[in-house]
């Protein structure tokens, strides 16, 4: 096999959504946004993702849009905007919709008060009818969070909460500005638990300043004696030049590319060990848990909050920099507060780009997709689904070879497979049915 160490030093994207974010452009606004939502069949569900762009604290290796605040004001009068913004689109729907999922992002969205936790849900409850069966997760900062805070949660009727943990050495923790306690994270977990929320996700981090090989055993330990129902643990990427704050970490302690590769294979190890499945590039559930379920009956999805169980055919984002996906292509709501507050504040959608799907767009989406989910992909059974020519996918198969040569994928046929115990490799893959990757002059995170 050849240098894994030059190989994974490449830079792809990571694929939530195909194309990627920095093709969307500004010739869908929202005009065009207001069009797509009208034209969905009145028997569309949807899902719902509210961003809270708001922290007391800025993390060092976040990349998320987000504003560090002092005081609650800002936040208050965004919650009444994100009110009126939710009113606004059900309006242009015209007719109450199905909502089969609900997330709530951040920032921290346990920053709000629970008095604002219970207005935004009763506004969701207004506007839209929310599925029995719906889930309801919501990311959780565990520092400084309280039993108050647990209730209004479970009386908003939040059924899955994700926790952010990162890491637990407290060198890691100060170089990355992430001081948190494992008494934080336990009593958050309690009372989530005590207040009836019971699905509980963790996040972890490889690949930060300092981590070694006897701190991530320690961070499993950790994580495995909170009985989480799934983990996230996602590689940090490191790409200052999009997130200025980055640079305050010091690039010096960071793991090279073989580093990266050993801590993944070591936390795959360790919770494969105890029984839990790996599902996707940076997922795990236990057995029963539904996101294992989808990954082995083919039917895992993944958006812009990560792998998925969300199957409705339109995502509608809230909220300054919100994306939302729908049939007709993907809109993103402006980025700077300020500017998204003064939209809604006159009436109007917020609507800064998005990108219109082509027939060709929709391919190499649902190619993107099912290899990010399944690490396979049947392109002849693509090509029978899709009616396409017999030489469609020659030049990407064309691209796959030096990935074939170097043990990454076996391919036979049309049918390509992720090498198994190289679950990074299927990043690399999808790139090469990326018709955009090489005209966007983004800044992606390093492949492994």
């Amino acid at each position: 096999m050849a240098d894994l160490n030059a190989i994974f030093a490449a830079r792809v994207p990571r694929y939530t959504s195909y194309p990627t974010a920095p093709h969307f452009h500004s010739g869908i606004r929202e005009n065009t946004y207001a069009e797509w939502l009208t034209e969905l069949p009145a028997a569309t569900s949807v899902s719902l993702y509210l961003h809270v762009p708001f922290c007391d604290t800025l993390c060092w290796f976040c990349g998320c849009h987000t504003t560090v605040v002092n005081n609650y004001a800002p936040v208050a009068s965004y919650c009444n905007l994100l009110a009126k913004e939710l009113a606004m689109v059900a309006k242009t729907l015209d007719g109450r919709r199905t909502v089969t999922h609900i997330h709530w992002g951040g920032g921290s969205p346990t920053l709000l008060t629970p008095d604002d936790v219970g207005r935004l849900s009763a506004a969701i409850h207004e506007w839209f009818d929310v599925a029995p069966h719906a889930e309801f997760a919501i990311e959780i900062d565990p520092r400084g969070f309280g039993g108050d805070m647990a209730w209004a949660l479970a009386a908003a009727g939040v059924t899955r909460a994700s926790i952010g943990v990162q890491d637990c050495d407290p060198k890691v923790q100060k170089a990355i500005n992430r001081v948190q306690s494992d008494a934080e994270t336990a009593d958050c977990v309690a009372l989530l638990r005590a207040a009836g929320i019971g699905k509980l996700n963790l996040d972890l981090i490889y690949g930060l300043p300092y981590q070694t090989e006897d701190g991530i055993n320690r961070n499993i330990d950790f994580a495995l004696s909170l009985h989480p129902d799934r983990l996230a643990v996602f590689g940090y990427a490191h790409v200052p030049s999009f997130k200025k704050h980055q640079a305050l970490i010091p690039e010096s302690a960071l793991p090279d590319v073989a580093g990266r590769l050993e801590q993944e294979s070591l936390i795959h190890d360790l919770l494969c060990a105890t029984g839990y499945v790996p599902v996707g590039l940076d997922h795990y559930a236990r057995p029963d848990d539904a996101m294992a379920l989808a990954a082995r009956e083919g039917t895992l999805a993944r958006n812009f909050q990560g792998y998925t169980t969300d199957t409705a055919p339109a995502l509608i984002g809230l909220g300054a920099s919100a994306i939302g996906a729908l049939p007709q292509g993907y809109v993103q709501n402006q980025v700077a507060v300020p500017i998204w507050r003064a939209a809604i504040e006159a009436g109007n959608l917020a609507t800064a780009r998005g990108f219109a799907l082509s027939f060709d767009d929709r391919v190499h989406r649902h190619v993107i997709e099912r290899l990010m989910c399944d690490f396979a992909i049947d392109l002849k059974q693509v090509r029978r689904q899709f009616h396409l020519p017999c030489r469609y996918f020659d030049d990407a198969l064309m691209r796959l070879q030096p990935l074939a040569q170097d043990g990454m994928v076996r391919i036979e046929e049309e049918c390509m497979t992720v090498t198994p115990g190289l679950r990074p490799a299927v990043r690399l893959a999808s790139a090469a049915f990326d018709a955009y990757l090489d005209g966007g002059g983004a800044r992606h995170a390093l492949s492994a």
